[in-house]
């Protein structure tokens, strides 16, 4: 009996892989260090690519205590620089102008434009990858590094095979094996993550903020809006509650009566999450929702649109 049931199995994790892989498009592992575009239809920005150049820099904040052959003014002058490097990280600027460009006002995002300005992504990713969060970070600071972190990653994937119509279409059907979120392909530090590592092993499990799932986007039209500018420690909070109060009030994502709901499956999937920060995911969603549901409403949940979020 055991061994029979061992070979079901095993033919079931045959089929399933088999059947997960089939109709997927090949896909190409991101790579900050690229200079081109893997698509072969667009251009690169000329004007990044000389910007880049021109600015020669090193990416990766130096915070070493190494004083031995300096005296007390070189001390102060690299002590000033540092706390101006992490400010400038702090600010996350390159993602800012990027989103500000290229995210329309419904929270779509011109792929086609990002991919022209590919170089900038590249250079605003390497200064993540050379600056992992430490316990010197306040909360918010390690908290907004990890969001953008995520969304600039997720667009990075999406560039790097664009064009494709879906997300899922760039891995298998497996829930933490053969995901698109399950490539390891972020390396931030000198550790190695995937994009269910940042959600899951550390927004999550960190934070449990349910306005974490409002902030990252996933690359589909059902998914919460991407933000137009980047996400930073002075204005987290305020930022966080206007990506919620946004995901819950737009109809294409949650139609709200008094008596009924059709919600986001986001409060299906995650509806812990919502209850750990409120007695009810009801008691949740009226804390943004403009009309306020009784909590007898009648629930239903909106099938999710996994088709990419392009402009």
């Amino acid at each position: 009996m055991k061994r029979i049931i061992i070979l079901n199995v095993a033919i079931a994790l045959i089929v399933g892989n088999t059947y997960a892989c089939s109709a997927k498009k090949d896909v190409t592992v991101p790579d900050i260090n690229s200079t081109e575009s893997n698509s072969t239809d667009i251009t690169e920005n000329n004007s990044t690519d000389i910007e880049e150049k021109e600015t020669n820099k090193t990416e990766q904040v130096d915070t070493s205590n190494d004083t031995n052959n300096m005296d007390s003014t070189e001390v102060g002058e690299k002590e000033v620089k540092v706390e101006k490097s992490n400010s400038d990280l702090h600010k996350h600027q390159i993602w800012d102008e990027l989103t500000t460009k290229h995210v329309t006002e419904k929270g779509y995002l011109d792929y086609k434009g990002m991919i022209k300005d590919s170089t900038k992504l590249n250079k605003y990713l390497k200064q993540l990858s050379a600056n992992h969060p430490s316990d010197s970070w306040t909360s918010n600071q390690r908290k907004a590094f990890w969001i953008n972190a995520y969304n600039a990653f997720t667009v990075k994937l999406i560039i790097d095979n664009y064009p494709v119509k879906s997300i899922k279409d760039l891995g298998g059907a497996i829930y933490r094996v053969n995901t698109p979120w399950d490539i390891k392909f972020i390396n931030i530090g000198d550790k190695e993550y995937h994009l269910n590592d940042l959600e899951h092993n550390i927004l999550r499990k960190e934070w449990e903020d349910a306005r974490i799932h409002a902030a990252v986007n996933c690359a589909s039209i059902s998914c919460p809006r991407l933000r137009a500018g980047a996400f930073t420690a002075d204005k987290l909070d305020e930022q966080l509650d206007e990506q919620m109060r946004i995901f819950i009030n737009d109809e294409t994502k949650n139609v709200i009566n008094e008596k009924s709901a059709k919600l986001s499956k986001l409060f299906k999937w995650f509806s812990g999450d919502f209850k750990n920060n409120a007695p009810s995911v009801i008691a949740y969603i009226n804390k943004y929702s403009k009309t306020k549901l009784s909590e007898d409403a009648d629930i239903d949940y909106a099938e999710y649109d996994w088709n990419l979020n392009d402009k």
